[in-house]
């Protein structure tokens, strides 16, 4: 199943392999340009291009464990045929594959900058490790419950499309959370990928101003409850998801 997920990835389109590293260098540059003019190197005690790029990058494959964990379920509906395979084993093919061609990408971005003179080696390596790890979980647990909702509910794709937006800026991808006023900001980290790259950000830069609502607790928190609640409905309509 992996391998037809990585054939089907890599091959919807020509380009589709090229997109996955083409889209966050294009967003990183895009906004290196801006913040060229505005002349910031530095934000919020980091290294502009670093702080793009693992901002980025992270919420880049956060959204596509989940986002693409949506159509599993009628991508693979024939295999359904076969007992052995479950509803939920499609979404978790696909969210594992997602999060290695993220970490592949990010491999090569890591690469790429260290290339042209940036350190980007983390003085916390484990809590990046952790960072990132529980942020993917986040995007499984979405995956999950989204993989139903979306297969019985057809209009809670354009919902999560429509969401994609807000949440992307929300998660502190393209500025500091550290900026947003006290009284907005526990709104604001109700979002769990804030959580996930407050904490990457902070464990690669020892003085970078995080957002102190940032905490491993509701990260690992909401991935728990989210993929609980994921697999109960996918046990729930089982038979439902199969005959659809």
């Amino acid at each position: 199943m992996l391998l037809r997920e990585a054939v089907a990835r890599l091959s919807a389109s020509r380009g589709a392999w090229a997109w996955l590293v083409l889209e966050p260098v294009v967003h990183v540059l895009f906004m290196l340009v801006i913040f060229t003019v505005i002349r910031a190197r530095t934000l919020a005690g980091a290294d502009v291009t670093i702080w793009l790029l693992l901002g980025m990058s992270c919420f880049f494959t956060a959204r596509n464990v989940f986002q693409r964990s949506m159509g599993a379920l009628s991508a693979n509906a024939a295999l359904f045929a076969y007992r052995q395979v479950r509803p939920a084993d499609t979404v978790f093919v696909r969210a594992a594959l997602e999060i290695l061609l993220g970490l592949v990408v990010a491999a090569f971005l890591v690469l790429l900058v260290s290339f042209v003179g940036h350190d980007i080696s983390p003085p916390s390596p484990l809590q990046a490790m952790a960072a990132y790890a529980g942020t993917m979980l986040c995007g499984l647990g979405l995956g999950l419950m989204l993989s139903v909702a979306g297969h019985l509910i057809s209009e809670v794709q354009q919902l999560v499309s429509f969401l994609l937006l807000p949440l992307y800026l929300l998660s502190g991808v393209i500025f500091p959370l550290s900026a947003i006023p006290v009284q907005y900001r526990e709104w604001v980290f109700l979002n769990p990928f804030a959580h996930g790259i407050e904490l990457l950000r902070s464990s690669f830069f020892p003085i970078y101003h995080a957002a102190p609502e940032a905490n491993f607790g509701y990260l690992y928190g909401f991935a728990l409850v989210s993929i609980f609640l994921g697999l109960a409905l996918h046990v729930r309509f089982t038979e439902r998801l199969r005959a659809q």
